[in-house]
């Protein structure tokens, strides 16, 4: 039997335990996501990047995009995205004009400096290595079948566009 206790059906552990094995998956899923999300802004500091800004440019490398297209791609809102383009700009990753398609609008796009950026920075096996400490490649494998499996069902239910919101 599995040392890890499954709810429900089993007596529920005491919130206060120190043991990952008796904390809920909602717990486990936090703090790993927590540790990966420093570790990932740690990386991605060598470009000046973060994992709010990161996405932007993989968004962009398809072309321009409206502040508003990201933000919904995103899943933030305007407000949000536009601190994140400020960003951007400031490090010359991105850059902002007339929107060719509505006069209203500014067209955000990748920069050379920026597509450059996230490019080295989106490489897969530093990524890689970020996520699966400690786990060995059956593992792997199996963690991304379920994180896929999660996505999907995400943006069935919400209508996410690309799973990041």
């Amino acid at each position: 039997m599995s040392d890890v206790a499954r709810w429900p059906g089993e007596q529920e552990p005491e919130p206060t335990s120190e043991d990952p094995g008796q904390w809920p998956t909602g717990r486990l899923l936090f703090t790993v996501a927590r540790r990966i999300e420093r570790d990932w802004n740690a990386h991605l500091a060598a470009w000046e990047l973060n994992h709010a800004g990161h996405p932007v440019l993989l968004h962009l490398l398809g072309g321009p995009l409206t502040q508003r297209e990201i933000a919904a791609r995103s899943g933030v809102t305007e407000q949000t995205m536009s601190r994140i383009v400020t960003r951007l700009e400031r490090s010359g990753y991105v850059t902002r004009d007339d929107d060719p398609r509505d006069r209203r609008r500014r067209a955000v796009t990748i920069t050379d400096p920026g597509r450059r950026a996230v490019l080295e920075a989106s490489r897969v096996q530093p990524a890689e290595d970020l996520t699966s400490r400690g786990l060995d490649p059956a593992q792997v494998e199996q963690l991304r079948a379920l994180l896929v499996a999660m996505v999907r069902a995400q943006r069935s239910s919400d209508g996410d566009v690309d799973g990041e919101g």
